[in-house]
């Protein structure tokens, strides 16, 4: 019975991520996505709060591991030079996520309920990253630009690595947003 194969998270999540491609997300429901993974409602909600969770579950561990490099870079280091430090450690993460990420955009793309949760998990990010500058000891302005900037980096960045024609990782097309900002704002 398909309720005792192993990686129930994993299968709602591909389930989910299927029906939404297949129907959209407003169409799909909760108990459609345990039918299709071979799992029960009850187990779903075991695994995420909600339908929306499916594509926001890993915010959590992603700012994480942006602040820690954040923290984690060199004492010496600017403002902008631990930021890059944070979206720099983001790029093994998706190393081998390129596919769900193009279908994770495009549901969002399609929900403007979905577009507004992204826009609140970047802002969230934002800040989380201005407080690890606060506690490096870096004051606003400085902080809260360095973190808004480094978030539009990762933005475009991301969406240029979700692209179909790129063949480039997200770490390339970080490094080359980053100088692509820091060329826009040289003094000239």
């Amino acid at each position: 019975m398909g309720r005792w194969e192993p990686d129930a998270q994993g299968r709602l999540a591909r389930a989910a991520m299927e029906l939404y491609i297949e129907r959209g997300f407003d169409s799909t429901s909760v108990a459609e996505i345990a039918k299709r993974a071979g799992l029960t409602e009850r187990t779903f909600f075991r695994h995420f709060a909600d339908k929306r969770e499916v594509l926001f579950g890993g915010s959590a561990g992603l700012q994480d591991l942006m602040v820690e490099a954040v923290r984690g870079a060199p004492k010496s280091a600017a403002p902008m030079a631990a930021v890059a430090a944070g979206l720099l450690a983001t790029g093994p993460l998706f190393q081998d996520r390129r596919e769900y990420a193009r279908q994770r955009h495009a549901v969002i793309a399609a929900n403007a309920e979905l577009r507004e949760r992204e826009l609140i998990k970047l802002a969230s990010l934002a800040s989380a990253l201005a407080d690890a500058l606060r506690g490096r000891g870096v004051n606003d302005p400085a902080a809260s630009l360095s973190a808004e900037a480094g978030i539009a980096v990762f933005r475009v960045a991301f969406d240029r690595w979700i692209d179909i024609s790129n063949k480039r990782d997200l770490t390339q097309l970080i490094r080359e947003s980053l100088d692509e900002l820091k060329a826009v704002t040289a003094a000239g």
